[in-house]
Parts: structure tokens; sequence; C-alpha cells
């Protein structure tokens, strides 16, 4: 009997631990990169994400969250991702253009009238083939989250007409359609990064930068920045990416989990964004920033939107740019 039960109990063990063992290997594990800071609301939503995926896979796959640049700039990331090394990442869509140059549409200065025209765009059949687009260079597009509308800042002077952003060195990221409109606009545009950019802009490196509010006030430019302009120039999305193989290997289950928790994740920092910017246009100004909330955006059209429109459409057509205009209607 004894002997029986000491068999018993060792079957027992051994079972536990092949059991255990398959649970570990159930779990999936993906590391998340971006650039952004703790205080942003890029890294809510991500928690958020995180928190969906929780709750739709029982546990089964978890992020482990890297804010910050810890893993590196935007191209460091998103080349990490091909690659493997790096499971997803998010970051504003121009860091891809250099992968799939329609998605230069979406820079085209003031090619957006407002947020619905945004959302009608990304969330329909334009935003899905340009998330597909991706896959062909290792990534699977998993949903457009919120970077926001442009805001432009700078050190010397308050900037409502185009005279003003004459002969300012201005940050803005390497895409090619904000380079060519701060250069028609007589600015010396200086891409680099973001985690580059505060030292950049205290060490007068760079005079001027243009980022949305939420960006501004959690990377705490206005230190180094006192006049601030809602120019609303362009809107960029993030784009959230994992990698192609890696989530080829899901099953369907865990794939369509990812893609609906991702979407709703960008649903929720949509509206954190909105709520919170008459909120931090408060702050601002507590801080001493001088806030201008509106423009005149025909001088600046009249400059920049037909030669950037055509520079776009030489090279990858008028397509998708009718298709925009469209469902501005």
């Amino acid at each position: 009997m004894k002997r029986f039960n000491m068999k018993f109990l060792t079957a027992l063990i051994a079972g536990a631990t092949i059991f255990t063992a398959s649970a570990v290997s159930a779990q999936v594990n993906l590391r998340f990169g971006y650039e952004a800071p703790r205080s942003d609301t890029q890294h809510i939503a991500a928690k958020k994400f995180n928190e969906l995926l929780a709750e739709k896979t029982n546990g089964e796959v978890k992020l482990k969250l890297f804010p910050d640049s810890t893993l590196g700039n935007a191209q460091t990331m998103i080349a990490g991702v091909r690659g493997g090394t790096i499971d997803l990442e998010m970051s504003g869509s121009p860091n891809f253009t250099g992968l799939v140059q329609e998605l230069n549409v979406i820079d085209i200065p003031f090619i957006f009238k407002d947020r619905e025209h945004v959302y009608k765009v990304l969330d329909g059949e334009i935003g899905e083939g340009l998330l597909k687009a991706l896959e062909e260079k290792g990534l699977k597009g998993l949903a457009f989250w919120d970077v926001g509308f442009r805001a432009f800042s700078n050190s010397k002077h308050t900037m409502t007409k185009p005279e003003d952003v004459k002969g300012l060195k201005v940050r803005t990221n390497q895409n090619p359609m904000y380079i060519e409109a701060f250069s028609l606009l007589g600015a010396n545009p200086v891409p680099m990064p973001l985690a580059e950019l505060y030292t950049a802009l205290e060490t007068r490196a760079v005079d001027a930068q243009e980022h949305p509010i939420g960006i501004f006030w959690s990377s705490k430019l206005y230190e180094v920045q006192k006049y601030l302009t809602l120019s609303n120039h362009g809107y960029t999305p993030l784009i959230v990416v994992m990698n192609k193989a890696k989530f080829d290997s899901l099953s369907p289950e865990l794939q369509q989990a990812i893609l609906s928790a991702a979407k709703e994740a960008g649903a929720f920092q949509r509206e954190l964004n909105v709520k919170n910017e008459q909120e931090i246009i408060a702050k601002l100004r507590k801080e001493g920033v001088e806030v201008t909330e509106t423009i005149v955006p025909a001088p600046f059209k009249a400059i920049i939107e037909e030669k950037v429109r055509k520079s776009y459409i030489e090279k990858q057509g008028d397509t998708l740019v009718n298709q925009i205009d469209a469902l501005a209607q």
C-alpha cells in the first residue's frame, strides 16, 4: 500500500510538473517600446492595452512596457520590431514613411479638416490599406492611435503669420512633407529624435519645434519654449506595430484579441487626449507660456499646401489624396 501510494505520488508530481511547464510555455510575453514618457497618454493607453489583452486572453498574453525611449528612438525600435528583437512598438506615422511612402499622404499640411475627418480616414478603408502595406516590411499594423494636431512653439516670439517662421531653426521629424513645408516658409528644418529635443531647445541648437500639445506638456518642452501656437498645420497618428512573424505564429483567437485590444486602447487614448487638451492649455499658461489658440490658416496654406501636395502626387499619384478630400465633405 505504501509502495502504491509512493508511485501514485510520484506520478502526481510528474503530472503537475508537466502541467506547470505547459502553462508557462503557453504564456505569451511581449516587449512593447515607445518614445513617450510615462506621463504621456501613450503610456496610459499602453497600460490600458495590456489590461484589455489580459481580459481578452485570460492572462495568456502580457505586455512588458518600455516607455521613454528605453529601447531606443523610433527608428531603432522599428528596426528592432522588423528584426524580431522587439515585439511591438508605436511611434508617429512619419517614422514609417521610409518603409511605406504612401504614408506621406497623412502628413500633407492641412489635409485634414478636423478630428472627425481624421477618424473617417484612418478607421476606414484608407487606413486599413496603409496598415496592410506595412506587412511587406515585416510589420503587422495593429491600429492607429493618437499623437494629435500639431502645434508650433519657439523661444523668440509669437507666431501668427508665415513671416514669424522665417529664419527659425525648427526641429521636425524626417518626413519630407514637413521638411518641404517649413523650407517653403523660410525656416531651417532640422530632423531629430524626440529624446534629443529638450536638450537641443535648451542649448538653442534649434529655436523651435512642432508637436501636439500633449507631447509638448509631457516632455516638459514648456520649460525651454515660451511661445506656443495651436496652428493645427498637420495631424499625426501613432501607428502600433508588431513583428509580423510573431503575430502570424499566434493562434487566430490570440491574433483577434491583440487586434481588438489595440483598437479599443486607441479609441480610449483619443478620447483622453481630447479631454485633456483644455486642461493642458491652462497649465501651460500657469507655467508662463504664451498660448495662441487660433491663427488664420489661409496665408500658410497659400505658401505650402499646393506645392507639398504636388510633390506627393508626383511620386505617389493622386488617388489617396482625392479619397481623403472626398471624406471631408
